[in-house]
């Protein structure tokens, strides 16, 4: 696939949004105590919304609200305390902002409240995999999904692009079995998520070889470890680094990027694509 033509991503409530020609942006919206990096700062409604705002004034087109940090050590939190985390902050900014809404969850069940609420894509870190069923709520809402890798509590196998297309190929398996159409589907190689950082720069130089699955990618390297190991900055000072790292994924054909801090990564990826632009002129 070319992945700088335009193609429509086609979300829930009847809202596509625009992928190839422009690097688009997913804003960070973490309401739980004990994310990595922003933990318990957005955790009541009116300070969510400030923030959701914020990041929309700055360029954001996609909010992705996360009831349950996935951070390494975090605790679970069960079904109920997710959604009566998120599903308030959802309703609130899908009443009050015109931008896409997407919820962080592997729950079938907190997936289906959070469309309701007013959701328009499924963002899964389990790929399917952990709930199958979550696929069938995308395919009966007609919800965007995101199908991430994770080489968590699972044998990594060969070559990281190997297992790579391995895992992502049965998740794409799930979803079309769930009658998902290929049009609402993003793919997220999931940087950091039970990888090392030689693994995750490994993804990050061969990123085109996901292009191969035909599907948009969605790219999350923000303030993670394996960028602090490098530049020896704590989590709230990577966001330099992280915008780099979006640059280079973008060149590589990526088109979502989610981030903690929207407004740099924003302007970065406008340079890349001026840049792009300037180069095929």
């Amino acid at each position: 696939m070319n992945p700088f033509a335009p193609t429509n991503w086609q979300l829930a409530h009847g809202r596509t949004l625009t992928l190839g020609p422009k690097a688009q942006v997913m804003g960070i919206l973490n309401v739980t105590p004990d994310s990595f990096s922003d933990g318990g700062r957005f955790v009541d409604i009116d300070t969510a919304l400030d923030q959701a705002r914020a990041m929309v004034e700055q360029g954001a087109s996609i909010i992705d609200v996360g009831g349950e940090s996935t951070r390494p050590g975090a605790d679970v939190v069960d079904g109920k305390t997710e959604r009566a985390r998120v599903l308030p902050v959802i309703e609130t900014i899908a009443d009050k902002l015109d931008v896409a809404i997407s919820i962080d969850t592997y729950r079938a069940d907190t997936a289906k409240a959070a469309v309701a609420a007013g959701a328009h894509i499924v963002n899964d870190v389990w790929g399917c995999q952990r709930e199958p069923a979550i696929a069938e709520v995308a395919a009966r809402t007609g919800a965007g999904l995101v199908i991430m890798h994770t080489s968590r509590e699972r044998d990594v196998t060969g070559d990281v692009m190997a297992d790579q297309v391995t895992f992502l190929r049965r998740s794409l398996d799930i979803a079309a079995a769930a009658d998902v159409g290929p049009a609402s589907i993003l793919l997220d190689p999931g940087i950091g998520f039970g990888k090392d950082a030689d693994a995750n720069w490994e993804i990050l130089a061969r990123l085109e070889e996901l292009m191969a699955m035909s599907h948009h990618l969605l790219i999350g390297t923000s303030r993670k470890r394996f960028l602090g190991e490098l530049s020896g900055h704590d989590a709230d000072q990577r966001d330099a680094a992280t915008a780099a790292t979006s640059v280079l994924a973008r060149k590589s054909g990526a088109a979502v990027f989610r981030v903690h801090d929207v407004a740099s990564n924003v302007d970065a990826l406008a340079v890349a694509d001026a840049w792009r632009e300037r180069e095929l002129a």
